[in-house]
């Protein structure tokens, strides 16, 4: 997992850590401990952020380097 990934993200659109917490539904310490690795972020907020940030999500987990999300699925 990429938690600096996820911090810079949320840096570079300027957001504060309760922004994103409201945004996720969760509390903001809650948010701060998942960013700074000390919880692993489950995989529905993982993908709640991939679509606010409008990245792929295996970027979002360290897999590549590449940010632009996926075309949406046939399925």
């Amino acid at each position: 997992m990429q938690h600096n990934r996820i911090k810079e993200l949320r840096e570079d659109h300027e957001l504060k850590q309760w922004e994103i917490a409201i945004h996720l539904n969760i509390a903001q310490n809650t948010y701060s401990n998942y960013e700074n690795g000390v919880r692993d972020f489950p995989l529905p907020l993982l993908i709640k952020l991939s679509r606010f940030y409008q990245v792929n999500l295996e970027y979002l987990l360290g897999l590549t380097d590449y940010s632009e999300p996926l075309p949406p699925s046939n399925r």
